[in-house]
């Protein structure tokens, strides 16, 4: 089993909060990130499997880039998460919650590996990974 990484980049914003909560509540729960603000995030996805023996590849790069292009960068790119993507309608656009959306927009279209992780960096300290819904409690 051998592991490749592909990085990607794509800018969004967001906002959290509730709608029904008070400004001051939702101030108080999540301070400055109350305000619409933007991050330049990084995105790595780590596909498994095994070596082609005609290729030497674990997946097609060209397929894999296809699929993270159309399904999340087109998606998220300049977008304001909460309000312009759907699958976010209540919930908070985290980057917790936006790995889960990544894994769920390219897990099923790929082929030739299989996904075994997610991680988006949001800011230079902060990184989540996802390894998927499998992935041992």
């Amino acid at each position: 089993m051998q592991f490749l990484t592909k990085t990607f980049h794509f800018c969004a914003a967001h906002q959290y909060g509730h709608e029904d909560w008070s400004d001051k509540k939702n101030v108080d729960t999540f301070g400055a990130d109350a305000q619409v603000h933007g991050h330049n995030y990084t995105l790595e996805v780590t596909v498994k499997g095994e070596i082609n023996p005609d290729t030497g590849f674990i997946v097609d790069l060209t397929h894999l880039k296809d699929i993270v292009n159309t399904n999340i960068i087109a998606k998220l790119d300049h977008s304001q998460i909460e309000k312009d993507i759907l699958w976010f309608k209540d919930k908070q656009p985290s980057s917790e919650n936006l790995v889960v959306f990544i894994w769920d927009k390219i897990a099923s279209s790929l082929t030739g590996a299989a996904l075994h992780r997610i991680r988006l960096q949001e800011t230079p300290t902060i990184k989540t990974d996802y390894y998927g819904p499998s992935f041992p409690k």
